[in-house]
């Protein structure tokens, strides 16, 4: 892990705009067809993938606010709220399953891309204002939830976190650029 004082959050920002310009374009260029056919190694449909990587933006935000939260805690505090949440994997697991097979019902591909430009353009600012204290504070977090989340994340792992997932399951997409 970087340390928050090594953090470039110019290349920070630059993956957020390839993130979104990618996401831009696979919505711009699929068809309907196209986002319903299934994606590899996952039970969800393209465009099922594609609100689950959005969503992984979106949950930055809630992140954002349990760092700073459990930043200024004792870290034994932190500690037994990751092992509570990994203890609750199984149901976290089918959640996060069913989250965008409901969503994709009511958030078509316009909205996914226009709240993936919001929570982007929120996220550089928040990273703008953030001072190098608030970057290196960090929590404990449940390593069995996602592949990327380790033991202990500062801030500024958790600002790089999105464009992580983003990557990982754009290659998972079975659209023409996902191939």
């Amino acid at each position: 892990m970087a340390s928050a004082h090594s953090m470039d959050r110019h290349a920070v920002y630059e993956d957020y705009e390839r993130a979104r310009q990618t996401f831009h374009r696979l919505l711009e260029t699929a068809g309907e067809a196209d986002l319903g056919k299934p994606t590899r190694g996952t039970r969800w449909t393209n465009e099922q993938l594609l609100w689950h990587m959005l969503f992984g933006y979106m949950l930055v935000r809630v992140l954002l606010v349990l760092v700073r939260v459990f930043g200024w805690l004792p870290g034994g505090v932190g500690r037994a709220f990751a092992r509570l949440l990994d203890a609750a994997t199984v149901p976290f697991h089918f959640i996060n399953y069913l989250g965008p097979v409901g969503a994709v019902k009511v958030c078509g591909p316009r909205w996914m891309a226009a709240m993936f430009d919001r929570v982007v353009r929120s996220l550089s600012r928040r990273l703008a204002a953030e001072s190098e204290a608030d970057l290196a504070r960090g929590m404990h977090y449940p390593v069995r939830w996602d592949p990327f989340f380790r033991d202990f994340m500062t801030l500024a792992d958790i600002y790089r976190y999105p464009t992580q997932h983003f990557d990982f399951h754009h290659r998972q997409l079975t659209l023409e650029e996902g191939d």
